[in-house]
């Protein structure tokens, strides 16, 4: 007797523990669904909202322009390491090499048929010239207010842009 009650306990446990299971998981999918729903509106919201000026790029020209902004992006991260360290030579090498004004930037800039985004990157480009510069001096707020400025023109170009 006690084994057969044994055996109901257990049928029953097994039996509540799988109608909980599956109504958690039904649940959790419905919770799952609302919030795609409602990511997918805001996604949309979002792009709809978005009045950046789009450079029209094709896949090729969004890859290597991706590629190219994560590569500044690592520039300006090493450069703040060396700057906290107080290696401003090294900074600023990272500084001209990476982000400064080279005739592979320049040309760059020019190939989006944009003029107003050539204008922003080349200004980009030349601010970097100058932090360089800056960074020569060995002064850490001078070379930080340097940074700052250049990276406002990121902020205006990622603002004012998009792919």
């Amino acid at each position: 007797m006690i084994l057969k009650n044994t055996k109901t306990a257990i049928n029953i446990f097994l039996l509540t523990f799988g109608i909980l299971s599956v109504s958690c998981n039904t649940q959790s999918t419905q919770k799952e669904k609302e919030e795609k729903v409602v990511f997918e509106k805001v996604s949309q919201t979002m792009a709809t909202n978005d009045k950046r000026i789009s450079l029209a790029l094709n896949s090729m020209q969004k890859q290597h322009q991706l590629k190219n902004m994560r590569s500044h992006l690592e520039a300006i991260q090493n450069i703040i390491k060396l700057l906290a360290k107080e290696n401003y030579d090294e900074a600023s090498k990272v500084a001209y090499t990476k982000l400064g004004s080279t005739t592979e930037m320049k040309l760059m800039c020019s190939s989006f048929g944009n003029e107003n985004f050539e204008n922003l990157g080349l200004d980009f480009h030349k601010s970097a010239d100058k932090m360089s510069e800056v960074f020569k001096n060995k002064d850490k707020n001078a070379s930080l207010e340097a940074l700052s400025t250049t990276m406002n023109y990121c902020i205006q170009c990622h603002s004012t842009f998009k792919q």
